[in-house]
């Protein structure tokens, strides 16, 4: 018998096509009809998200807890806990080039969750979303690729004193590899990132600029208004989650997130890129996924995002991150912000009445239009800031302590710690109470011992 003149590839990527369109047209409708019953019954922010997020409802030492974390990591609401259940126990399995069913269901599923990024952050197209495994290695994936391929000795870095240390180590090891030379901004008297230092380290050697949008520590929101004529990447690990954020708007080629700080998953990030930037930059790891074709003695590369996601992806994180973003644009993300300014400056307020507390940041009166996150980092004078945060926990209150991987941040401030209360959208007005009444209970304590 004569055999059909027809490659056994081209029928097998017929089926999986027509299998994953079929599939993201169920998910799609599916995700549609969530979408449009968050938005007609929306919960009331604060006490009216508390049944969302089972892990609040708990007793710590005795009492309820009051989760103050939220800058080092949020809680999951329900929704992105069974979409992770429903991924293992309904669909697991690899995504892209499988033909069976379920590796087109999972697909489909990681696939729609990168244009969901796209549309949350405004993307111009969901090729410009690259899943990585947290923000740290989204900069890494920058430095390592484009950084290493255009720096060289004497190019300039500008970064400054209020960096994450994600956002300084990369670029300490690509200054020592390439000779680049680093730059940093310095603050304001009233502790914003200087604007006017920063036209002034501006210079004809300027080929990267890379700041953060909000300060963990310091509350601060960029002022992104600069023009340069440089490279520009912007970490907004914590602007994505509490903001709308339009990266086409920012003026920026690269902006870093984490799921886990917008109510995802551990262990997923994403980095957006500007298509164009992207498709000149090279692979920096390599593996499956992130090819084109490999032969025994080279490769080629898939175009972007593909080339950056090489090996087997954390596919059920990136699930979970989709269902975040459905979440909180079904909260709206104008909602939020304008929550979080108003339980921020309640938050600020309160914090600032109490007898010996120093608070890092603009005031919200200083910080002006632009807004002050919804953060306090602060110390308490003559007490230490871990000793604080060990008390306050043996009242259910959970702040964190230490230096907020901002060192030098706070060897600037003339501190080598501070403890921090930062909220999120399910936190209330008597939970900050819940917090000064600890704190200055913790304070009394120390004071008559």
């Amino acid at each position: 018998m004569q055999a059909l003149n027809v490659a056994p590839s081209s029928i097998s990527n017929s089926v999986a096509s027509r299998r994953q369109r079929h599939a993201r047209a169920r998910i799609a409708l599916s995700d549609d009809a969530v979408s449009q019953v968050a938005h007609d019954a929306r919960p009331q922010l604060g006490a009216g998200l508390r049944k969302d997020f089972p892990i609040l409802a708990q007793d710590v030492n005795g009492r309820p807890l009051v989760y103050l974390d939220n800058a080092a990591t949020s809680q999951k609401p329900v929704q992105v806990l069974q979409a992770l259940d429903q991924y293992y126990r309904g669909y697991n399995s690899n995504v892209h080039r499988g033909v069976h069913h379920l590796s087109a269901l999972a697909t489909t599923a990681y696939e729609t969750s990168r244009d969901k990024i796209a549309r949350f952050i405004n993307a111009a197209s969901h090729r410009e979303v690259v899943f990585t495994r947290n923000a740290s290695e989204a900069i890494n994936l920058v430095a390592q690729s484009w950084g290493q391929e255009n720096l060289k000795a004497g190019d300039e870095i500008i970064l400054s004193v209020a960096e994450h240390h994600s956002n300084l180590v990369p670029w300490h090891m690509l200054a020592q590899r390439t000779g680049a030379v680093i730059k940093h901004v310095l603050l304001t008297p009233d502790q914003q990132l200087d604007m006017q230092h920063y036209k002034q380290l501006l210079g004809p050697r300027t080929k990267l600029v890379s700041l953060v949008h909000v300060s963990n520590v310091l509350g601060a929101v960029l002022d992104t208004s600069f023009v340069v004529g440089a490279k520009v990447l912007l970490d907004c690990c914590q602007s994505v989650p509490h903001a709308p954020v339009d990266v086409q708007a920012l003026g920026a080629d690269w902006v870093v997130a984490s799921s886990h700080k917008m109510c995802g998953p551990t262990g997923m990030g994403f980095l957006w890129g500007k298509l164009a930037v992207l498709e000149g930059m090279q692979p920096w790891m390599g593996g499956g996924e992130m090819i084109q074709d490999v032969y025994l003695d080279h490769s080629t590369y898939a175009p972007p995002p593909g080339r950056f996601e090489a090996g087997t992806p954390a596919i059920g994180e990136a699930i979970g991150l989709g269902a975040a973003v459905d979440y909180l644009q079904g909260l709206g993300m104008a909602r939020v912000h304008q929550y979080e300014e108003e339980i921020g400056t309640y938050l600020y307020q309160r914090l600032a009445s109490v007898p010996g507390v120093t608070i890092y940041g603009p005031s919200p009166q200083q910080a002006g239009t632009r807004g002050r996150a919804s953060l306090a980092a602060f110390n308490v004078q003559g007490l230490h800031a871990t000793d604080i945060s060990t008390l306050l926990d043996t009242a259910g209150v959970a702040v964190r302590s230490g230096h907020h991987c901002t060192q030098p941040l706070h060897r600037h401030l003339g501190i080598t710690a501070s403890a921090r209360a930062s909220l999120y959208i399910y936190n209330t007005p008597a939970e900050v109470d819940a917090f000064i009444e600890a704190l200055e209970d913790t304070i009394k304590f120390f004071n008559e011992t």
